[in-house]
């Protein structure tokens, strides 16, 4: 079976297919201790808090289809985008970030290669938004990057 159709078919959002919150926080939680860990990668998060592990998790549902918790309670798009200005981040390190997000997956999620595949192409696409916007510094104006971007199935919708 293709992935086209087999995704065609599938009628619960990632969120649903991921586990829900528990398993986002789960992905969180593994992927950051590899984060702190890494000497490429812990100076970016020098300001890290446990925190950012539950906001990192709320990100990712409403992202994959969940609950808008982010939008809602956290400041949504804007609030994301402006958290990674003036950070600088390289090439090498956004290959990292994504190499240990990886690691995480594969540990964290279901073993569904179809639904991984979908969430290392979201990641991908979003740390290069990160990339990007971190080469501006802090305080910038971003003017309105619309809604909290939402990937499914088929990718960005």
């Amino acid at each position: 079976m293709s992935d086209e159709h087999r995704s065609d078919s599938r009628s619960d959002s990632l969120y649903d297919a991921i586990g829900g919150l528990d398993a986002l926080r789960r992905l969180s939680d593994t992927f950051y201790e590899g984060v702190l860990a890494d000497p490429l990668l812990a100076p970016v998060f020098a300001d890290f808090t446990p925190t950012h592990i539950e906001h990192v998790a709320v990100w990712l549902a409403e992202v994959f289809d969940g609950p808008d918790r982010f939008t809602t309670d956290l400041g949504g798009h804007q609030s994301l985008l402006r958290s990674h200005l003036g950070l600088a981040i390289t090439e090498e390190q956004r290959t990292r970030w994504v190499e240990l997000m990886a690691a995480a997956v594969d540990k964290e999620l279901p073993g569904d290669e179809l639904l991984r595949r979908r969430v290392l192409e979201y990641f991908d696409w979003g740390t290069r938004i990160a990339k990007d916007v971190s080469a501006s510094p802090a305080g910038t104006d971003l003017g309105d990057p619309g809604p909290t971007p939402r990937w499914g199935w088929e990718g960005l919708r």
